[in-house]
């Protein structure tokens, strides 16, 4: 792929409000974009979407930056690829730290596209010209939760996602089911119930939701698949899913009924997509999963989601649901609950260099030549 640069800035910016779930809340979001540049100039974008701490997974911005500086990048220059897929191999060396690989083989998807002169989503096989979105609400108010459901059924978003944990689950649910008895609506746990909650999950049947997301354990397939045996509401896993293996596991057991694929959380596009090929071979529904991220993973998203698979709308929102002003230009737009997918080469989005150098902590670069 001639590559001559590979840049990495680590970049800050403050979500327009707190994204609260029973694991903490998040007011200010880092990250890193990843910028490979190919010796005729020619530039392909990623994103590292692990947090600032380790909330969600093991693994942080300071932990990704370690793997990208001082593992995944020499690997690069040590052995010279020719499509994104030999990268995806030559990591499988390295365990675990799925979202720094998945940060440097999103840029080298990007950068091979645009060498080929192909939409992501086309070098994907993607079927769909637009997909449609849900939005994640993640309050500890009902209040709070039913003004952002209204504005956000107001922007045309098709599917709602609510933060629960047992201390705000079913009285939580019901008051919105109350005021919305038809919308779309699933709930996500972030492993916050045991199988010692069982009842208390099982009442959430009563509440004819779409699924309830990653109770049990993050870690879990086993008791997901008692859990699922005793409910009719399908369970999605999120969390426990890390690779094509635990997909095929899961589904194999009866653990869940729907699958959450998020690039960064699976180690990339090429891992992401086979667990996709397996879930749509075997009837099993998925859906795109989001980070809290900027726009480089967000166009990413996009691309992944139009593959036939993705039938449930995805954590893929505007720009403007979490920041100011993004990084990408244009900025992700929802229109009547639907986002375009580019048809433009690589992920379709520039990159707004006047934004990306005002959101900029530091920055370490490479050289290829």
């Amino acid at each position: 792929m001639n590559i001559a640069l590979i840049e990495l800035y680590i970049i800050q910016m403050p979500l327009k409000s707190p994204f609260i779930t029973h694991l903490g809340a998040v007011a200010n979001r880092e990250g890193i974009i990843v910028k490979i540049t190919d010796k005729d100039g020619i530039t392909g974008f990623g994103e590292g979407v692990a947090f600032s701490t380790p909330w969600y997974t093991e693994e942080t911005v300071t932990t990704s930056l370690h793997m990208l500086s001082d593992i995944l990048i020499p690997m690069l220059k040590q052995h010279p690829i020719k499509r994104p897929e030999d990268a995806a191999q030559a990591f499988q060396s390295i365990r675990r730290n799925h979202m720094a690989k998945a940060a440097l083989e999103t840029a080298l998807w990007d950068l091979y596209a645009k060498q080929q002169t192909s939409s992501l989503s086309a070098m994907l096989n993607g079927t769909r010209n637009v997909i449609a979105s849900g939005v994640v609400v993640a309050t500890d108010s009902t209040a709070n939760a039913l003004k952002q459901i209204e504005q956000y059924l107001k922007e045309g978003y098709q599917r709602i996602k609510v933060k629960i944990n047992p201390k705000q689950d079913y009285a939580f649910l019901a008051e919105i089911r109350k005021v919305y008895p038809e919308l779309p609506i699933m709930a996500d746990a972030n492993s916050a119930y045991t199988l010692n909650d069982i009842d208390r999950i099982k009442a959430l049947d009563e509440l004819n939701l779409l699924m309830i997301e990653q109770p049990l354990g993050q870690d879990d397939i086993i008791e997901h698949a008692i859990l699922q045996k005793e409910m009719k509401t399908p369970i999605c896993l999120d969390e426990s899913i890390v690779n094509f293996e635990d997909a095929r596991k899961a589904v194999e057991l009866g653990s869940c009924r729907v699958i959450n694929i998020k690039v960064g959380r699976v180690g990339g596009l090429l891992e992401a997509k086979k667990i996709h090929d397996y879930c749509f071979l075997h009837n099993i529904p998925v859906w795109c999963g989001g980070m809290i991220e900027f726009g480089v993973s967000r166009a990413h998203n996009i691309a992944l989601a139009s593959l036939p698979g993705f039938t449930i709308p995805g954590d893929i929102s505007s720009s403007n649901r979490f920041w100011e002003e993004d990084i990408i230009d244009p900025e992700v737009e929802v229109k009547d609950g639907l986002i375009k997918v580019p048809n433009s080469p690589g992920i379709g989005f520039s990159i707004n260099e006047k934004r990306l150098n005002e959101t900029l902590l530091s920055k370490r670069i490479f050289d290829f030549r």
